[in-house]
């Protein structure tokens, strides 16, 4: 007899719908087809052990299971459940009347129980979009894929309850969620206050700066002196998420597994922070069949490399184009995967080797030749992709003891929202652009437009400091953010004099 049973795949962020045809006939024999991976060969043996141990036999006949598309690579156990029913019904062990009605996955474990899957919120999209009735997941996934409305999704801790309700009649509980809910329940838990850090204030209106038009920024200075302090605190200055940002960042950290078990929404930015160690791969994605990385984990959120210099350098070249394109596209013989990658890239790094800035009062100090070669290991490419470059002193013994707390991140959130508020109206007919740092040339030279007096400024520095046409683009976006903090219509002068200060590697005798 032969069954059909539904399962899904997913290819990028978005999902495949796979048919998984079971026949069953006269012989003796195991046989299945459809590119699977080696874990779904496996999944024999623990089919039949789950099947075993809950009361049914996995039938000794000849079983041909195929999974279509025939010419799509499947991987993972997700699978088991899927051929585990499929096998059942084609050997009429259970009723098979509804079950094609739903998209059924699940890893078996040998006494029956099932183990959480990938992708859920991608295959539940994509079984609403093809007139499923329903999901049955695990239940660990359960709520990430009821954030899709009008899809029934039951999750399931055994093998024997999708039995017993197919074949018995027995209910199921639907996973119900209330998305709004869910969404604001979470999205204010901020780990980290700027209240925290002594001092810094010039570094506090930089990363307010940088949250308000989404720009990237990196941070030098000797250690101790409160970068990475800084950087984790920057999520709870950036905006909340939206709804549709939510979304779209569950979806990618779905396809990677990273989703909190028994979560639903990724309601709060990412903060991804790799250790220097990581490989190219690791960074922005890959392997034989392309998973998302740190870059895309980090997509709308923050993605902060400590210690830039010690990255080896190919890790850090791989990052020029997603910073400028804000995806990344992974390509290989038979097909192209694209995430996408619209982060904040926050870098920390010291002045040199010893971590200190020429100083000839200190015994620790580096020569000036030591810091141009340390600063060598970052290329000026990737560099000029940085908006803003900053210095970071120690804090003084007074302030480190004193007492009084800095400004709470809820007053300068609230700056930041009105910023990007500013933004979203000045750029509603472009549904690519968002804030200042996404801007392309074609709304520079509308957003931008510079009088005369900021004009000359700009042309003095240009010449001075013998700056790129790239870093010419991010200070005009940086001086327009600075504008939309003070909520003025047109740059100034003075908005453009305090962008410049943010391009510390481009001038000439800052190493000493």
């Amino acid at each position: 007899m032969l069954t059909k049973v539904y399962g899904s795949s997913f290819f990028g962020i978005d999902a495949t719908i796979v048919t998984v045809e079971v026949n069953i006939n006269k012989g003796i024999g195991y046989h299945l087809v459809g590119l699977p991976d080696n874990a779904i060969k496996e999944s024999s043996y623990r089919i039949a052990a789950a099947l075993d141990n809950t009361g049914y036999k996995l039938p000794g006949k000849k079983i041909t299971i195929n999974m279509a598309p025939a010419d799509m690579r499947k991987e993972g156990a997700a699978y088991d459940l899927t051929i585990a029913l499929g096998i059942l019904a084609a050997s009429n062990q259970i009723k098979s009347k509804t079950i094609g009605d739903y998209i059924i996955l699940g890893e078996l474990s040998l006494d029956g129980s099932l183990q959480p899957i990938k992708g859920a919120l991608p295959i539940a999209i994509q079984a609403k979009k093809e007139g499923f009735k329903g999901l049955i997941i695990p239940q660990q996934n359960a709520k990430e894929a009821a954030i899709v409305t009008g899809l029934e999704v039951y999750g399931v801790t055994s093998i024997l309850e999708v039995i017993n309700y197919f074949d018995k009649g027995a209910p199921l509980k639907q996973t119900l969620l209330n998305i709004a809910d869910e969404f604001n329940n979470f999205k204010e838990e901020l780990e980290f206050d700027f209240s925290d850090v002594k001092g810094q204030e010039s570094i506090k209106r930089c990363m307010e700066i940088a949250a308000s038009g989404g720009h990237n920024i990196i941070l030098i200075g000797p250690p101790g002196s409160g970068k990475t302090m800084l950087a984790k605190r920057l999520p709870s200055i950036l905006p909340p998420m939206t709804l549709e940002e939510a979304l779209e960042t569950t979806k990618i950290h779905s396809v990677a597994g990273k989703t909190k078990e028994g979560s639903g929404l990724v309601s709060q930015r990412p903060f991804r922070s790799p250790h220097h160690t990581i490989s190219d791969v690791a960074l922005v994605g890959g392997g034989s069949y392309p998973q998302p990385g740190e870059i895309s984990l980090a997509h709308n959120g923050v993605l902060f490399l400590d210690e830039l210099p010690e990255f080896k350098r190919t890790v850090l070249e791989v990052m020029r184009q997603p910073l400028e394109d804000r995806e990344v596209t992974i390509s290989r013989a038979r097909f192209t995967v694209t995430y996408p990658t619209s982060f904040m890239l926050v870098a920390s790094m010291n002045p040199s080797p010893s971590g200190y800035f020429v100083d000839a009062s200190n015994p620790m100090t580096s020569s000036v030749n030591e810091m141009q070669r340390y600063l060598s290991k970052i290329s000026g490419p990737l560099l000029d992709r940085i908006d803003i470059h900053i210095e970071v002193s120690p804090v003084p013994f007074e302030e480190l003891s004193n007492d009084r707390k800095g400004e709470y991140s809820k007053s300068i959130r609230a700056r930041v929202i009105n910023a990007r508020a500013i933004q979203t109206a000045r750029y509603k007919d472009n549904p690519f652009v968002h804030y200042n740092a996404q801007i392309r040339t074609k709304q520079l030279e509308e957003f931008c437009k510079l009088d005369e007096a900021s004009l000359t400024l700009l042309k003095q520095a240009m010449e001075k400091l013998n700056l790129s046409a790239r870093a010419y683009d991010r200070i005009l976006k940086v001086s327009r953010t600075i504008a939309d903090l003070e909520n003025a219509k047109d740059i100034a002068p003075h908005h453009i004099a305090e962008a410049i200060q943010y391009r510390s590697l481009d001038r000439d005798g800052w190493l000493g």
